[in-house]
């Protein structure tokens, strides 16, 4: 069982930056391959991006350029540092962990079996 808690939410003016952090419980963070999604209010769950077990990142061309996804082994932390944020970025942002597999990359949210609870990123005009 893997558990995750992001944290780093909040409001922000457009143009502005934010870094979301997830936290990851188990001793293999390492091999895990995680993900950020988002989810805006009437909208379905979508993409942001991912990162393998490698290192290997993808991102949904809507963020590509903006945003840039990370992760520390030593601190089993993934993390989305978003820049020249707009209001269209305002949702619930989730991060997402597969401990299968993890050198794989994945782009749809079947594919993650472990998330966070969210945190909610408001980006005013």
């Amino acid at each position: 069982q893997v558990q995750l808690v992001e944290s780093g939410g909040g409001l922000v003016q457009a143009g502005g930056s934010l870094r979301l952090s997830c936290a990851a419980s188990g001793r293999t963070f390492s091999s895990y391959a995680m993900g950020w999604f988002r989810q805006a209010p009437g909208k379905q769950r979508e993409l942001v991006g991912g990162i393998t077990s490698g290192g290997n990142t993808n991102y949904a061309d809507s963020v590509e350029g903006r945003f840039t996804i990370s992760r520390d082994n030593a601190k089993n932390t993934m993390y989305l540092q978003m820049n020249t944020l707009k209001p269209e970025d305002t949702a619930v942002y989730y991060c997402a962990a597969a401990d299968r597999t993890g050198w794989r990359i994945r782009s749809s949210a079947h594919e993650y079996p472990y998330w966070g609870q969210g945190t909610q990123v408001t980006v005013s005009s």
